[in-house]
């Protein structure tokens, strides 16, 4: 579980991150949630944009993706979702 600080930093990261996914009409698919998996591995912190045609409630959405990718929420803001989960190889060192 991350604290207020270390959600604090994530978000301060994130906002120079590019958007690698998007969620589309299709909303949460199999594929997606693997593809979500792997980058987790790889970057420990990614963002997702949700977009117009999503038949998902955004917080819904992004509920739903940090549960099954076993990731924790970051942000929601505005149409975009941002995900945290610690690798093995601890790229990221929180405060």
């Amino acid at each position: 579980m991350l604290t207020s600080k270390q959600k604090s930093y994530l978000r301060g990261l994130a906002q120079t991150e590019r958007s690698l996914f998007q969620i589309g009409k299709d909303s949460i698919t199999e594929n997606l949630i693997n593809t979500v998996d792997a980058a987790l591995r790889k970057r420990e912190l990614i963002k997702i944009t949700v977009l117009k045609n999503a038949p998902d409630d955004i917080q819904e959405a992004a509920f739903d993706l940090a549960r099954l990718t076993g990731s924790e929420l970051v942000q929601v803001i505005g149409r975009q979702i941002v995900l945290y989960r610690r690798s093995k190889e601890h790229r990221i060192l929180l405060p």
